[in-house]
């Protein structure tokens, strides 16, 4: 350990309840319509800041969307994008996915979209020159933490991404170097399940991820 370096211990305790906090952390689409205190959501922003990214770029660029002429245009492009999602389906696979609730965006207080600053000087190019990309998911990063964040203080969060990403960049009005990563319904809940609405429905079972090993 370097001098002057501290460590750090997370006990038992602690770890099981983080476990318990991955598994309580659900995608949340029935909302209460309770505000959510501004410095609530003040320290679940500051929390997602620290969030890794790739050669310390800081890409993520949150986007609260309070405005009801704004909201309005994010559901029009929800409700089209829905649209053309169910006539992709067809029997009963077409008949269970009518009947899902995707989006919280009439109830949920808090609205927030995600991007990703594609152009930032930030990090100097570290570790995305061969890998691009890695800027976006340095975003995913944060928007995980402030969901994980967001559940530690009682709160759901939903990831809407049925939407179409260019519409709803002209509607939020921002950078053209910015793409769009996810948009997020935050609020409390009405009701918390461990197991996903998803699954529950009969949609997709959850299954485990394969490790492979070479």
């Amino acid at each position: 350990m370097r001098d002057g370096a501290t460590e750090r211990q997370f006990d038992a305790v602690f770890r099981a309840e983080f476990a318990d906090l991955l598994a309580w952390r659900r995608d949340v689409r029935r909302f209460r319509s309770d505000p959510v205190p501004e410095e609530t959501l003040d320290l679940l922003f500051r929390l997602a800041d620290l969030a890794p990214s790739v050669g310390n770029c800081q890409p993520t660029r949150f986007v609260r969307v309070d405005d009801a002429a704004r909201r309005a245009a994010v559901r029009a492009n929800f409700e089209a994008a829905n649209r053309e999602a169910l006539a992709a389906y067809a029997g009963e696979r077409a008949k269970l996915y009518a009947g899902l609730k995707l989006a919280g965006l009439v109830e949920a207080p808090v609205q927030v979209a995600v991007f990703c600053d594609e152009a930032t000087g930030q990090g100097h190019g570290l570790g995305a020159r061969t890998m691009p990309e890695t800027r976006r998911y340095s975003a995913v990063c944060a928007l995980y933490t402030f969901w994980l964040a967001a559940r530690a203080w009682g709160l759901g969060v939903g990831w809407v991404s049925i939407l179409d990403p260019g519409p709803l960049a002209e509607a939020l009005d921002v950078p053209a170097e910015w793409s769009f990563v996810g948009y997020l319904c935050v609020g409390r809940p009405e009701q918390e399940d461990r197991t996903p609405e998803l699954e529950r429905l009969g949609w997709q079972a959850r299954t485990a991820h394969p490790v492979l090993r070479r």
